[in-house]
């Protein structure tokens, strides 16, 4: 297992940051947020079931969101905002069902915050577009960071 040390995290969101603003300025796509695809990559390295669980939250929270909408007027910050709130509101009840359960172990995501980044623009720009974005920016942050941090195969 890959422990990664502060310094690394900086440049790897620093790196995520820059390469998601090339990508931006050429196809007009998001990740996800610009910190994404960095925070992506350092777990695609230490622990890459914990992207696999976030995705799903985001998924679970952009169909969440969407069928809420058709019952409440949603657009701009307030659906910004429900999409946090209900992103964070899934992780939670997950994290405490899965508590109760298997006391020792815990389902982990990205934080509270990246799976509501993450799902707001799937709403946005389609679930395929942000996928595509954020699988191209993390491996080309991945690729630029494994030289950075030292890393070798």
């Amino acid at each position: 297992m890959i422990i990664l040390d502060e310094q690394s995290t900086k440049i790897a969101i620093i790196v995520g940051i820059v390469v998601s603003m090339f990508w931006y300025e050429k196809k007009n796509l998001s990740p996800g947020g610009v910190i994404v695809p960095g925070v992506t990559a350092l777990f695609l390295l230490t622990d890459p079931l914990i992207v696999v669980i976030t995705l799903m939250i985001a998924f679970i929270t952009a169909f969440v969101v969407r069928n809420m909408s058709n019952y409440i007027i949603l657009f701009g910050r307030r659906r910004f905002s429900m999409v946090i709130l209900v992103s964070f509101g899934i992780i939670w009840t997950v994290d405490r069902l899965t508590y109760s359960i298997m006391p020792p172990t815990e389902i982990h995501v990205l934080g509270y915050i990246i799976p509501g980044l993450v799902a707001n623009e799937m709403e946005r720009q389609g679930s395929l577009k942000t996928l595509y974005s954020l699988f191209t920016i993390t491996m080309l942050t991945l690729l630029l960071l494994l030289p950075v941090i030292g890393w070798s195969w």
